[in-house]
């Protein structure tokens, strides 16, 4: 609790990283909107909370989706939060105070971790919210089926948490961390198509869906499948056009283990660049 509340006292003295913070949660809430949005496209008129995407149990799996998305903007607090104590040398400072390196990684991490156990419990709460207005099924096995999402959720922002902390202590410097995440991006849709393009050639047991999985922004981002196409409206008009989906939508625990033992990597990481340096 003493490491955590060094952190938390660090983020609420410093006006960026508390407006951002405040922003993130307040988008969480946001999804709330959805349900007052009206769309018109010609003579089709139709309400989106009316098209069943506060239903219960597919809530969990659509609010979750789309509040992921908004990672990058604590990703933005956690790498400024290490940008800023190599730039004010309060890294250093906290060292000579009696800090150990590991005590201080260890604070970086009980920080990610508490507020991704709140986004998760707000989540659940919005989610239970919404549901208990607009679902057309309420009966308490249907409601709380499908949880496994929130389990998903947790460890997809944990998981990419990691991988900005581990960007932020090696790179040091915050635009520059928020770079290289970006070019990881561009570098895994590379590596995706070279590998559509040449592995099956080399190894034909191989697939690049098979190989690409394991990467580490791509295994994060597939902890949860997209929901739109698991909409019956969309699923009708497909079936209508003989194109129908055979998706699978369900929470993989392969891809939460791959994800965690990301996490222990980046965690590890984090941990042997600050050993190894002469702070």
């Amino acid at each position: 609790m003493r490491l955590l509340g060094i952190e938390l006292y660090k983020i609420w003295h410093n006006k960026t990283s508390r407006v951002l913070m405040f922003g993130y949660f307040l988008l969480i809430f946001s999804i709330a909107i959805l349900s007052t949005i009206n769309v018109e496209f010609g003579p089709i008129k139709f309400n989106l909370a009316e098209q069943g995407i506060f239903n219960f149990p597919y809530i969990w799996h659509f609010n979750t989706f789309i509040i992921a998305l908004l990672k990058i903007f604590f990703a933005i607090v956690i790498v400024a939060m290490i940008a800023n104590e190599y730039s004010y040398k309060t890294i250093k400072q906290n060292l000579i105070d009696g800090m150990s390196k590991g005590e201080f990684l260890k604070s970086k991490v009980y920080t990610i971790a508490t507020f991704v156990g709140i986004s998760t419990l707000l989540v659940f709460i919005i989610s239970l919210i919404l549901g208990g207005i607009y679902s057309d099924y309420n009966e308490f096995q249907i409601i709380f089926s499908e949880l496994e999402y929130l389990l998903a959720y947790a460890v997809k922002l944990f998981g990419f948490f990691s991988f900005c902390l581990f960007l932020a202590i090696l790179i040091k410097r915050s635009a520059f961390a928020l770079g290289f995440l970006a070019l990881w991006q561009v570098f895994e849709g590379i590596a995706y198509g070279l590998l559509r393009w040449r592995l099956s050639d080399l190894i034909p047991q191989l697939s690049a869906e098979q190989v690409i999985k394991f990467f580490p922004l791509r295994s994060i981002g597939n902890l949860i499948t997209e929901p739109f196409t698991r909409l019956s409206a969309i699923q009708n008009i497909a079936d209508q056009l003989g194109e129908g989906f055979t998706k699978d939508y369900g929470v993989s625990f392969l891809n939460i283990t791959v994800v965690l033992v990301w996490s222990a990597l980046f965690i590890w990481g984090s941990y042997s660049l600050l050993k190894g340096r002469d702070l």
